[in-house]
């Protein structure tokens, strides 16, 4: 009722102001609603974040089938959602112990000994979790371990698979902690994003959260959305992912495994900076299901850009009361 009154309120207001008729009014306001029907409306994408068991031994034959099997029971019940894309944790496919890797022993720890990973395993799983993606039309971003050639050791990485079962990109984690740079991977060297139905992701891994210039330069590549994996995640992480979503404007998607204790569930910040879904706290398997978009109409984000750009310098003044800092 309120929409109509309004509308015959535009109607007889242009009449008064033209001197049309109203039956010539109600046609013009028509004709010009569809010539410009404003801007378009927000894209959005349904989005699954996932928590997963921890499995830790690459030589196990059955962790790495039961990675695969959770992870793709996970995909089933996502898709049954509507879900487009699901983001899961870092080392949701296995997430290597580094003690049982250490070539010198649990105590103390040494140089990984990548001949213990049963990487046939792996990619067998991985190749039946990309064919399920194709089948259920399902991007899926899978936290992984990437093999490179004799003698160097794999990268830490996010895999990305798109909805016709292909590999598109991959993501190497960057910025490593002691642990991993010293005895278990190779370091990434680049940004990566991706597009799906027009909202646009940026990826981020392992202890990255802690680096405000990888979530600020994803802000500058204009992701809609930043997929933050990682393993056990301190109440820290979560609360810097948190303010990662506020600063920049975006959205954040938390995807941890799901180790018992205080740990943190896996969600999805809102650009406010607020927990809009989060996974079941009792760190079992689950998925947190939100619908994030691209909003053109955003203003806060353009204005941030515009201020780091130096729109103050021409304001400042040479005032003895502005430099002097030792008066009330």
């Amino acid at each position: 009722m309120t929409q109509n009154g309004n509308f015959k309120r535009r109607v007889r207001a242009r009449a008064e102001k033209t001197g049309e008729s109203y039956t010539a009014a109600l046609s013009h306001i028509r004709e010009s609603a569809l010539s410009d029907p404003g801007p378009p409306p927000p894209r959005s994408v349904r989005l699954a974040v996932a928590q997963t068991t921890p499995y830790v031994d690459p030589r196990s034959v059955a962790e790495l089938r039961a990675s695969g099997e959770e992870m793709r029971r996970l995909m089933r019940e996502a898709q049954k959602a509507s879900v487009r894309l699901i983001h899961f944790p870092e080392g949701a496919t296995c997430s290597p112990n580094k003690r049982i890797m250490s070539s010198t022993g649990r105590d103390p720890v040494g140089p990984s000994d990548w001949s213990r990973f049963e990487w046939t395993v792996l990619r067998e799983e991985l190749d039946a979790t990309r064919e399920l993606a194709r089948e259920l039309g399902l991007f899926a971003v899978i936290g992984s371990v990437h093999q490179l050639t004799e003698p160097h050791r794999p990268h830490n990485s996010l895999y990305i698979v798109s909805d016709r079962g292909e590999l598109v990109t991959r993501y190497d984690e960057r910025l490593l902690s002691n642990t991993k740079i010293s005895f278990m991977y190779t370091p990434g060297s680049t940004p990566v994003t991706f597009e799906v139905d027009g909202v646009r992701f940026g990826c981020s891994l392992g202890m990255e959260t802690h680096f405000p210039e990888i979530f600020r330069e994803y802000e500058q590549l204009d992701v809609d959305c930043v997929l933050f994996s990682t393993t056990g995640a301190t109440p820290a992480f979560a609360a810097e992912a948190l303010g990662h979503a506020a600063s920049n404007r975006y959205w954040v998607s938390f995807s941890v495994l799901a180790y018992p204790g205080f740990m943190p569930p896996s969600g999805i910040a809102a650009p406010s900076g607020e927990w809009v879904a989060q996974c079941r706290a009792d760190a079992t398997p689950s998925l947190a299901i939100v619908d994030v978009d691209h909003n053109p109409g955003e203003i806060a984000r353009p204005w941030r850009r515009m201020a780091r750009a130096g729109i103050y310098e021409p304001h400042m003044v040479n005032d003895p009361r502005s430099g002097g800092r030792d008066t009330f």
